[in-house]
């Protein structure tokens, strides 16, 4: 497995039923909604093994460490979703890809893009982490 800088995301609301495409570097932090996701790694196969892209995420929702609560820390993996998933009552988060290149930072819904943007906050353990927004409706 060689490692990427870069993770392309895809999140589903529950509620309402969108889908977004985002992407983040690694060892940055972005928040979506009330959660807060830290890529802390992004490992794909080489062209010669079988395709498979692989994330280590952690994802927790609270702003401070007092108050944080973990949601998901592990390796997600974008040939199995389902392996390692995400348990939250509103949103899912699975991985798509690694990226080699810097791909211009815009995130895409499946529906109508959204007014309303998410600022970054200060993550419960870390406040020199580069943040990332996200739109979301």
């Amino acid at each position: 497995m060689t490692e990427y800088p870069r993770v392309k995301l895809q999140s589903l609301d529950k509620v309402t039923a969108h889908t977004m495409t985002f992407e983040a570097k690694v060892g940055s932090t972005l928040k979506f909604g009330p959660l807060y996701m830290k890529v802390q790694s992004c490992q794909k196969s080489s062209p010669i093994d079988d395709p498979e892209s692989a994330a280590f995420i952690q994802i927790w929702e609270g702003e401070t460490s007092d108050t944080a609560e973990w949601v998901f820390s592990g390796w997600m993996f974008a040939s199995s979703p389902g392996l390692s998933p995400m348990d939250h009552p509103i949103y899912d988060v699975w991985v798509i890809d690694c990226l080699a290149e810097a791909e211009k930072e815009v995130a895409e819904e499946s529906e109508e893009p959204s007014s309303d943007e998410i600022s970054p906050e200060t993550t419960p353990d870390q406040d020199d982490t580069q943040k990332q927004n996200v739109a979301h409706e």
